[in-house]
């Protein structure tokens, strides 16, 4: 838990407040980052830890929202709309609907991949690779569960991470959120109407 708080979040906070304003034109929406605190951890540290990028200066997990993820073997860099997310069957009614216009995005980066959940790892399938019939069907893992969600991104692996330059680190995440944004937008063209 110490080198979360001393080396960990002090590197994700930088990154997400790099990031935000960056994120925030692609969504045409003020963004507003939140590192992870892990305040009930004293001793035994998480899996992952994460800064989050969303439209509420007050908190990311009830809307969907922008991750960037480190784990112990990889950082990954996430679209989500989580098990908390308050509008989960309109977003999925909307990502049926807006389906044909956002799913070339979709596949045509071959990095992008759906992760089953947002603690992964590895993800369960890359988006390119997927019929677009079963990457459609997706979009109902947001509401087959009560703590359903859907994440999309894509996973770097920490060898490489630790190579990279912060402008690398800025073009893998800009690469990786573009194809997202109109994921995001749906939501908030849902909720500004």
């Amino acid at each position: 838990m110490a080198a979360i708080l001393t080396r960990i979040r002090p590197k994700l906070t930088s990154i997400g407040e790099e990031l935000a304003p960056k994120v925030s034109e692609l969504v045409d929406v003020p963004l507003f980052v939140h590192v992870a605190k892990h305040a009930r951890r004293t001793v035994n540290p998480p899996d992952d830890t994460w800064a989050a990028a969303g439209a509420n200066a007050r908190g990311y997990k009830k809307d969907v929202h922008f991750k960037v993820a480190i784990s112990r073997h990889c950082v990954r860099f996430l679209f989500e709309a989580g098990p908390e997310y308050y509008a989960k069957p309109d977003w999925a009614k909307e990502w049926h609907s807006d389906f044909k216009s956002i799913s070339a995005a979709l596949q045509g980066n071959k990095e992008l991949a759906w992760f089953k959940n947002e603690h992964d790892e590895d993800p369960s399938a890359v988006l390119s690779k997927l019929a677009p019939a079963d990457l459609k069907k997706l979009g109902n893992e947001l509401t087959r569960r009560k703590d359903g969600q859907l994440v999309f991104g894509r996973r770097i692996d920490a060898a490489e991470f630790i190579g990279l330059k912060p402008k690398q680190v800025e073009k893998i995440a800009l690469d990786t959120f573009k194809p997202l944004a109109p994921l995001f937008q749906m939501h908030e063209a849902r909720v500004l109407a």
